[in-house]
C-alpha cells in the first residue's frame, strides 16, 4: 500500500498518491506529474484513475498530461462548467483501489461543485477524506471566487458541507486538503502538518460558530489574489496546450537580442543581483517564483531567465505551474559570461538593518517602504515608515517619490529587492534596500510600534 502526500514548494499545494493491489490514484496533481509516475511505477502499481476536488485558482492541474502517461480515467468536479476533458464525478459514486474504496462527496461552497473524496481502509470504515479547498487545517476555503454577490449564498453551501458532510464523518477520520500554510485559498492555515475532523472540530476558528448565520458572517469576506487566477481556471476547464520543456541556453549575443521583446527575471541571491544584474532585469528569488511571479511576470511576452547556475529545472518547474508557457531561454554561464562579454551591468544600493538604524538616528528617517503584509506589521510597525505590501506595489507605486531617496524595508531584504527591482524598471533612480528584519531593528528615533 502507498499513502503519499507530494508537496509543492512556494504553492503549500498537497497532492496524494494511494495505492493498493495493482492500481493506484493521485488527488489534485501538479502540472509537472513525473513524480506520481516514477513513484507509482517503482513499486509496481498502475495508475488508474485520477480525481479532482475542484477547478484550481492557483496553479496549473496536471490532470490532463498525467493522463497522456497513464491512461487513466479523470474525474473531474463542477460538473457545472464546460471541461474539455475527463467525465464528472457524482456524489456517492465509488471507485476501488485494491482493497480501498473511494468515494465521491458533493462538498460546494469553495466553487460551486466541489467534490470531496473519502477513503475507504481494507475493512471498509472511512479512514481519510481529502477535502480539496473546503476545509483545511485551521481555516475554511474562501468563497469570494464567484464574486462578492455570490460570496454569502457560496459560504452558506460552504457551511452546509462542513457542518452537514464533512464534520458526521467522525473525529477519527484524518482530513487532507488541497493546500497547507502559505497558500492564498484561505486566510489563516494553521501549521499542522496533519490533522483530522476532531481537531478540527476542536481548534478550527471558523468552526467555532454557533449557527449558519454567524459561519456566513465570518467568511464571506473579499480576499486578495494575483491577477494570474483567471487564466488559470481558463486553462483548468481545458487542460493545458504547452509541454513545459527545459528551455534552452543563449549566448550572451543571442540572449542581448532575444532580451528586447522579452522580459528578464533574474532568480538569484539578493546580494548577488543588487551587486550586478542585466539592466531592466526584474529580480524574484527562485523559491520566490511560486508566490510572487504571478504578481510581476506576464503571461504573454517571453521570459528570459538569470540564474544561479546553468540547470534551470527548479525555476521552470515553479513558472510552469503558474501557467507561463513562454521561457525563451536562460543565460548560459549566468553574470559571469555577460560581464566576460563586456556588456554593461546595473546595481542596486543596500545598506545592512544595523547601518540603517544608525543613519535614521543621526539624520532623521529617511523616505521609507515598508513591503511587508498586514498581519507582518501586526507583529511589529516601524514608525514613521510609508506601507505598501509588495503585491500591491504595481497599482501604488506612484506614492512612492522619485524626488528623493527611497529605503525599502521587508523581513529580510527578499522582497525588498524585488520591489526595488520593480521600481526601477518603472523610472525610480535613488533607491535602497535594507538587508535584515525586524531583529537586528535597534533605531532610536524610529523604533518599533507593537
Amino acid at each position: 500500500m502507498i499513502f503519499q502526500r507530494i508537496e509543492s514548494e512556494g504553492l503549500a499545494h498537497y497532492s496524494y498518491l494511494i495505492a493498493d493491489g495493482r492500481d493506484a490514484a493521485v488527488i489534485d496533481p501538479r502540472f509537472d506529474c513525473d513524480v506520481y509516475v516514477e513513484q507509482a511505477h517503482f513499486a509496481g502499481f498502475r495508475i488508474r484513475h485520477i480525481f479532482e476536488t475542484h477547478r484550481h485558482e492557483d496553479f496549473i492541474l496536471g490532470s490532463a498530461t498525467l493522463t497522456e502517461k497513464t491512461g487513466a480515467a479523470i474525474w473531474h468536479a463542477d460538473s457545472q462548467w464546460a471541461y474539455e476533458y475527463g467525465q464528472a464525478a457524482q456524489h456517492k459514486q465509488k471507485w476501488s483501489i485494491g482493497r480501498l474504496t473511494i468515494e465521491a462527496l458533493s462538498s460546494p461552497g469553495h466553487t460551486p461543485g466541489s467534490m470531496s473524496y473519502l477513503l475507504h481502509d481494507p475493512n471498509g470504515k472511512p479512514w481519510v477524506v481529502f477535502t480539496g479547498d473546503a476545509l483545511f487545517a485551521g481555516d475554511v476555503g474562501r468563497v469570494d471566487f464567484m464574486g462578492m454577490d455570490e460570496a454569502p449564498r457560496m459560504a452558506g453551501l460552504l457551511y452546509d458541507t462542513i457542518f452537514g458532510t464533512l464534520l458526521p464523518l467522525g473525529d477519527g477520520v484524518m482530513v487532507c486538503p488541497a493546500h497547507g500554510a502559505g497558500s492564498v485559498c484561505a486566510s489563516d492555515i494553521a501549521e499542522r502538518m496533519w490533522t483530522t475532523i476532531g481537531l478540527e472540530r476542536l481548534h478550527n476558528p471558523k468552526l467555532q460558530v454557533k449557527d449558519r448565520n454567524e459561519f456566513i458572517t465570518l467568511t464571506a469576506k473579499k480576499l486578495e489574489y494575483p491577477p494570474y487566477f483567471p487564466l488559470m481556471e481558463k486553462i483548468n476547464l481545458e487542460g493545458p496546450h504547452f509541454t513545459g520543456n527545459l528551455p534552452p541556453p543563449l549566448s550572451v549575443s543571442e540572449f542581448v537580442q532575444m532580451a528586447q521583446d522579452a522580459v528578464i527575471v533574474d532568480t538569484r541571491t539578493e546580494v548577488a543581483f543588487s551587486a550586478s544584474h542585466v539592466p531592466n532585469s526584474l529580480f524574484i528569488w527562485s523559491s520566490g517564483l511560486s508566490a510572487f511571479a504571478g504578481w510581476f511576470l506576464p503571461h504573454d511576452r517571453p521570459i528570459l531567465l538569470v540564474n544561479e547556475t546553468d540547470n534551470p529545472t527548479q525555476v521552470v518547474r515553479f513558472l510552469v505551474r503558474l501557467g507561463y508557457s513562454n521561457i525563451a531561454g536562460f543565460l548560459a554561464g549566468g553574470m559571469l559570461a555577460w560581464q566576460v562579454a563586456g556588456y554593461e551591468s546595473s546595481t542596486i544600493r543596500t545598506v545592512t538593518v544595523q547601518s540603517f538604524c544608525s543613519l535614521t538616528d543621526q539624520k532623521g528617517l529617511p523616505w521609507l517602504l515598508d513591503v511587508r503584509s498586514a498581519s507582518e506589521l501586526e507583529r511589529g510597525r516601524l514608525t514613521g515608515a510609508y506601507h505598501i505590501h509588495l503585491t500591491e506595489l504595481q497599482d501604488r507605486m506612484n506614492e512612492a517619490p522619485k524626488d528623493k531617496p527611497v529605503y525599502i524595508f521587508c523581513g529580510s531584504g527578499l522582497r525588498s529587492m524585488v520591489a526595488a527591482s520593480f521600481l526601477k524598471q518603472e523610472g525610480w533612480e535613488n533607491l535602497t534596500v535594507v538587508l535584515g528584519g525586524l531583529a537586528g531593528w535597534k533605531s532610536v528615533s524610529c523604533p518599533i510600534r507593537k
